[in-house]
């Protein structure tokens, strides 16, 4: 549960939901007007803090320093639309449409908030605390609180590109060597001797023939046949880069004003 004299340290600083996701930024809380303790928080969500939701916050917790809440990231954005400068209260319809839209039940809510010892009130409006916290001031302190916003840099994932894997056809000229044979007619003269005789007598003595020769020769011969070489896809790999953010914060200063007295006694 969060405590009035917590309010400083949750304004302006995020707010996360029970997964650990930032859900934005603090801005208001709001005080029960029964009970005086906070029980709502406005975000500022969306990409340029733009939109504000409401969230309760009397069960949330401070984990070191951020604002836990009990609720998704989505249900903090899609709660209902309420106007956050409209008096610093909630009406009674608006208060209602945030309970229903959380599952927190109306009825008990509101018997809580009027039991015996509280100021009564059937309707729950509440109040806005626009400063750093519940002044000194206010309690009855005669000490001055000085206030001084801090920056507080995060960051934010964003797309900045597409990469993406294309492949094409193309044609190249390639050479290769390859040795081919082929056949040449050579004339081959042999005596006539004792062992070969008998064939040279066997035609007729004197005679015209012809004999013919077949020749052969190799001739290249080209094939393509397609075959995985290599398989390629993309990855990411994450660099981390400094980068000097500049911004402008505002800061309280107490000077003190000394009047003399003059008049003599």
């Amino acid at each position: 549960m969060i405590t009035r004299e917590q309010i400083s340290t949750v304004l302006d600083h995020p707010v996360h939901d029970t997964d650990g996701n930032k859900i934005g930024d603090a801005k208001h809380v709001f005080l029960d007007d029964a009970t005086g303790q906070p029980e709502w928080v406005s975000v500022k969500t969306g990409l340029f803090g733009t939109s504000e939701s409401f969230v309760p916050i009397h069960d949330a917790s401070i984990v070191e320093d951020h604002l836990e809440v009990h609720y998704a990231k989505d249900k903090v954005k899609n709660a209902p639309n309420v106007d956050v400068d409209a008096g610093g209260h909630l009406s009674e319809d608006e208060e209602h449409r945030l309970y229903e839209h959380y599952g927190i039940d109306w009825d008990t809510a509101w018997q809580q908030a009027n039991q015996p010892g509280t100021a009564g009130r059937a309707r729950r409006d509440t109040e806005t605390t626009t400063g750093m916290g519940i002044s000194a001031e206010a309690a009855g302190d005669d000490a001055m609180t000085r206030s001084e916003e801090q920056m507080h840099v995060g960051t934010e994932r964003q797309e900045v590109g597409r990469a993406r894997l294309r492949k094409y056809v193309v044609t190249e000229e390639v050479q290769q060597t390859v040795p081919v044979r082929h056949e040449e007619v050579r004339v081959v003269r042999e005596p006539v001797t004792e062992a070969n005789r008998d064939e040279a007598t066997a035609g007729p003595d004197i005679s015209e023939a012809e004999h013919e020769v077949t020749l052969h020769a190799e001739r290249p011969v080209v094939e393509t046949k397609a075959e995985p070489v290599e398989r390629v896809r993309l990855t990411t790999d994450e660099r981390t880069e400094e980068e000097t953010v500049t911004g402008e914060i505002r800061k309280e200063r107490i000077e003190a004003d000394e009047t003399e007295d003059k008049r003599q006694p």
